[in-house]
């Protein structure tokens, strides 16, 4: 054997220097998208909350939120009824002779299939039917806008008039040191007779039935005997009797009731306003 076949053999490596420390594959330009799209969302919503109203705010709020249904009669589709069938009273309450129990006066619903109404009864469907006219005027000479009222100014501190679909209702109430009643009776005033002769001078510009309601105040304390049915239903007769001694016919008197403290027009109940009689000029029969 060769003397040199015991000499260990020369190993070379060679390792390879990468400068810069390689790209890490990438991922940070994924975190950096994530946190850039992150921020321009925040900046958007606070634009939003500086940019909208706050009835806005909550369409916005509501719209997002999962509890919300998409259609207010929905039953949890979004179909062109919402989950109701045809038949349903909230989807088509207004077409043909269908009347439903929820607003099922006249001249809220439609004429003729397809919600077709019939010639001049346009106006009829939207409130303005025939006693709309009637109604503007007894109201214009209530009010005193109408050039010169039936009313002081005075006695107009004690009327307030709004339309419902059942008529004109003329509300009178009580105001501080001026009741329509002396207290805790059915004994009318001389407020009250000047009312009822203002009262008893407009029916005669319309021929429409009348309703007379009576409403009081809560009492301040638990009694026995609580007087509040009676005395509001004696209240009713009592502005009843001043009309018809005024000479409005008694057969136009359809209704009188007494609704007690049941339906106060305040929040406060034993408020002064709750003492008050409405004269309801009802709407005739079409």
């Amino acid at each position: 054997m060769s003397a040199q076949s015991n000499v260990a053999p020369v190993i070379i490596k060679r390792k390879k220097v990468v400068a810069g420390g390689g790209h890490h594959g990438g991922a940070w330009k994924v975190a950096y998208a994530d946190f850039v799209t992150a921020m321009m969302a925040f900046f958007l919503l606070m634009w939003l909350l500086n940019a909208t109203t706050e009835q806005q705010r909550k369409g916005v709020a509501d719209y997002f939120s999962p509890t919300i249904p998409i259609n207010r009669v929905s039953g949890g589709g979004d179909g062109n009824f919402g989950g109701e069938s045809v038949f349903s009273e909230m989807t088509l309450p207004q077409n043909g002779t269908g009347a439903t129990s929820l607003r099922p006066t006249a001249q809220r619903q439609a004429r003729g299939e397809m919600g077709v109404m019939e010639s001049g009864q346009a106006m009829e469907a939207k409130g303005d039917g025939p006693d709309a006219e009637a109604f503007s005027a007894i109201e214009k000479e209530l009010q005193g806008h109408g050039g010169e009222s039936m009313a002081s100014n005075d006695v107009r501190k004690h009327i307030v008039t709004r339309v419902t679909d059942e008529g004109l209702i003329v509300e009178l109430f009580d105001i501080k040191g001026l009741a329509l009643f002396e207290s805790g009776s059915s004994e009318p005033t001389q407020v009250l007779r000047d009312l009822a002769d203002i009262v008893a001078r407009v029916s005669t510009m319309v021929g429409n039935d009348i309703a007379i309601s009576g409403h009081t105040r809560s009492e301040p304390v638990v009694l026995v005997s609580n007087p509040v049915w009676d005395l509001s239903t004696s209240r009713a007769n009592s502005m009843r009797m001043l009309l018809e001694g005024r000479g409005m016919l008694p057969e136009r008197t359809k209704r009188m009731t007494g609704h007690a403290d049941n339906s106060p027009a305040t929040e406060n109940p034993m408020s002064l306003r709750n003492n008050r009689l409405e004269i309801i000029f009802l709407r005739r029969e079409r």
